[in-house]
């Protein structure tokens, strides 16, 4: 039974890298029983109104996004965790329709077993936020303006991580130092790292 989504369809029919790629995982998706929907301006898969598994594409390559991929079993090895701070979704890239052809019924079993973790109410237990390392160059300017710890502590943990994570991602302590600086007035403010 194939139940495409005709909101989805622009995805498609806009795509100039990997529209055969995407097309073969549409239909793979599809044969799994999965409702096609448009989220975060992607194809999303569900099943009963849950996140199974979406397609998206980037410079290098394009993917299948197992949305509790870490609970998945990979007996095959083919899960990549994004980065190292993605705690949950897990990833199978492609860089050629013949490759996903080639991996058609490994993938179905993957679909079929997301589906199962999906039923059976699995969660991931994701890290807190004061699990995560706060940098050196945040730390220190916490420790030095007391309102700016109290407004940090007062963010939401998700916000809390978007902070830890961008000042964290800069390689060299000045970068890191000028980020910080950077978000300082927003994060007194209780403002979002994008606001």
């Amino acid at each position: 039974m194939n139940r495409t989504n005709p909101k989805v369809d622009f995805f498609f029919n806009k795509a100039k890298n990997w529209r055969k790629e995407f097309q073969k995982l549409r239909t793979i998706i599809l044969d799994c029983e999965l409702t096609e929907e448009l989220k975060w301006g992607q194809p999303c898969y569900t099943s009963q109104k849950r996140n199974i598994v979406l397609i998206h594409g980037f410079k290098e390559y394009c993917a299948l996004l197992f949305f509790k991929g870490a609970l998945l079993k990979d007996f095959n090895g083919i899960l990549i965790q994004q980065t190292e701070n993605v705690q949950s979704a897990r990833q199978i890239r492609f860089t050629n329709v013949r490759e996903i052809v080639k991996m058609e019924p490994i993938l179905k079993a993957y679909i079929d077993e997301a589906i199962e973790v999906e039923k059976s109410g699995l969660k991931v237990k994701l890290k807190k936020t004061s699990e995560f390392t706060i940098p050196e160059e945040f730390q220190k300017k916490m420790d030095a303006i007391p309102a700016l710890k109290t407004a940090f502590d007062a963010l939401t943990p998700g916000r809390q991580r978007a902070y830890i994570f961008y000042f964290s991602g800069a390689k060299q302590s000045k970068t890191r130092e000028s980020r910080v600086e950077k978000c300082m007035q927003q994060i007194l403010d209780g403002k979002r790292l994008n606001d």
